[in-house]
């Protein structure tokens, strides 16, 4: 039998039982993304930031290019939103689609939100989409007969390709 070796979910497994932060004060990565000065931001993962949104890699991708957007507050529920915050999250989604399309050549996107623990939201305090780039053929007999997937690119090295075409300079 063959391995496949991805030591960077080590992290991920042994947090079984670990309570999911729902507020800020419990330390949820994407308000520490959020309010981070910039140092950071790569070992954060943070692509940029608009005036209400943070854009963070997945840390465990289902597929190379998955993204996070998020808006900067720890909001929970969609109808929590302010219009001007629901339009800079969708203004943001649409920025980093066309980007992936450029710089990933991806083909098409599983763009989507789960509301709620029981709708599968890992951290449900804290709203987020998740942007999935997809390629014709990008399923292949991995996930068939091993029920694993192979992530071709490093998260470091995609963090480099986004971050160069995040539009603007990143905020402090």
């Amino acid at each position: 039998m063959d391995q496949l070796w991805a030591p960077w979910r080590l992290a991920y497994v042994k947090q079984p039982g670990r309570p999911l932060p729902t507020s800020p004060a419990d330390d949820c990565f994407l308000c520490r993304a959020a309010r981070g000065d910039g140092s950071t931001d790569r070992a954060d993962l943070v692509v940029g930031r608009t005036a209400h949104s943070v854009v963070v890699l997945n840390r465990f991708p289902y597929n190379n290019g998955h993204l996070l957007v998020s808006p900067l507050a720890h909001v929970a529920e969609l109808g929590d939103l302010s219009p001007a915050v629901t339009l800079d999250l969708q203004s943001t989604l649409s920025t980093l689609i066309a980007i992936l399309r450029r710089r990933l050549n991806a083909e098409g996107f599983n763009v989507g939100l789960n509301l709620g623990a029981v709708a599968g939201a890992g951290l449900p305090g804290h709203l987020h989409w998740h942007v999935v780039p997809r390629w014709a053929g990008d399923t292949n007999f991995m996930p068939v007969l091993t029920d694993a997937k192979v992530i071709v690119q490093s998260l470091d090295s995609l963090w480099e390709l986004l971050r160069a075409e995040w539009p603007g300079e990143p905020r402090a």
